[in-house]
């Protein structure tokens, strides 16, 4: 069954869509342009909750021989702007249609909206306030995604945002850290919940860097108030980085692929006792790097801060320390944290100094009151802290930080000693 489009949508009714939607027992599918449209829901879960929280609507579609059509080739057909609307007005009554027969009174439902659409109808989309109301779903149950890529009219795209959060339901960035992807979108907007691409999760498969910045992004999302799904995870080590990135939803071919058996959905579940069991034994068998890194220099760590106290000179009293493959530099902090004699760096850290980097490395009375693990030591002296591994301003190579407040003649001061983080600690 095929019908006329009409060259412009005066009026966005539901009821000028209804036509094009069939149903046969508790399934809904759309005819356009020769096609037949059907529904497919993939799962989106909760990895503190193991369970199912929400699933994502994807169109698909098929030709009279029952063949499918890649969905790129769908949204090609459109001639104008006024049946791309149409199209995407299509799809979203169709999913709503087959998930409002799903008996699931909880969950969210994902939906696509394209930002051509978005940015060319109206702000006020009363369409979809309509098709809520025909269907009798409510709003806090939809969430809607927008593609993160450009448009022509941000002030528009941040309206319709607004009016769909008016409306009640959730927004959501999609495929956020591809191209142009940048957070200007997201203080823009402030949606909801951020999608990650997926080749952010590719690269954080193959480089341990790219896992880093992963996880540093994923804490900036929370930071920004936004909950975080990862999508295209289809491998269990991909499953793991997520679970250490700290997401809170992932998606993806390894949980399950989406489904046309939309009565089967509701039976579907995932086994993350499993996952989350791994992910602790790892954490456990590994323990905590820094802390070993702790244990290991405690004793030559000490005994610098006694040689101190003693008198000696910071060259006489960081001799052992910085005998070490692994350690790059020592420097004496007072309590305001201002550095008080120039660094003294080792042997083999001189020998690796980058030249291109050699206006960082004069650090005399730099203050370094900002570094978290200069406030630790003066919050709670007599103990060692040890940060995470991060990039160091004075030669741009990642390390980690140990440092210890203690008292010499009356003052308050801080040791602080760098160890290159990629290197083995062992002697």
């Amino acid at each position: 069954m095929s019908h006329n489009l009409p060259d412009s949508l005066p009026a966005p009714e539901v009821d000028l869509l209804s036509p094009m939607l069939n149903q046969q027992g508790q399934v809904w599918t759309a005819d356009f342009r020769g096609l037949k449209l059907r529904t497919a829901l993939q799962p989106i879960y909760s990895i503190s909750h193991k369970r199912t929280v929400g699933y994502e609507a994807l169109i698909r579609a098929f030709d009279n021989d029952n063949s499918a059509v890649l969905p790129l080739h769908l949204f090609e057909l459109p001639a104008s702007e006024a049946e791309n609307l149409l199209l995407d007005r299509l799809c979203r009554y169709l999913h709503i249609r087959n998930y409002s027969e799903i008996k699931d009174q909880v969950n969210w439902l994902f939906l696509n909206v394209s930002p051509r659409v978005v940015t060319s109808g109206s702000q006020s989309d009363s369409f979809f306030g309509q098709l809520l109301e025909k269907t009798g779903l409510p709003p806090h149950r939809i969430v809607m995604e927008i593609v993160e890529q450009p448009t022509d009219d941000a002030e528009r795209l941040r309206d319709t945002v607004a009016y769909y959060r008016k409306l009640g339901c959730l927004t959501a960035i999609d495929d956020f850290g591809a191209g142009h992807s940048n957070f200007e979108r997201i203080w823009n907007l402030s949606p909801d919940i951020v999608k990650l691409d997926r080749t952010l999760l590719t690269r954080a498969t193959e480089d341990r860097r790219a896992r880093q910045i992963l996880n540093g992004m994923v804490s900036l999302l929370h930071q920004s108030g936004c909950l975080v799904l990862l999508e295209g995870v289809e491998t269990r080590d991909q499953a793991m980085i997520a679970i250490d990135a700290g997401v809170d939803f992932v998606q993806g071919f390894y949980f399950r692929r989406p489904c046309l058996e939309l009565d089967e959905l509701p039976q579907s579940t995932m086994n993350f006792e499993d996952l989350l069991e791994e992910y602790k034994s790892s954490k456990q068998i590994s323990h905590d790097p820094t802390q070993l890194v702790v244990n290991h220099f405690s004793g030559p760590f000490r005994r610098v801060i006694e040689r101190l106290q003693k008198g000696l000179s910071m060259d006489q009293a960081c001799f052992e320390l910085l005998s070490h493959h692994t350690v790059s530099r020592c420097y004496l902090v007072d309590d305001q944290g201002v550095q008080l004699e120039d660094t003294l760096v080792s042997e083999s850290a001189v020998k690796k100094q980058d030249p291109r980097f050699r206006p960082l490395e004069n650090t005399s009375s730099a203050d370094w009151f900002r570094q978290q693990y200069l406030r630790q030591a003066l919050a709670q002296p007599e103990n060692i802290h040890v940060t995470t591994p991060y990039l160091c301003v004075t030669g741009a190579y990642m390390c980690v930080t140990l440092s210890l407040a203690f008292r010499q003649d009356g003052k308050l001061r801080v040791l602080c000693c760098d160890i290159l983080a990629n290197a083995d600690h062992n002697p």
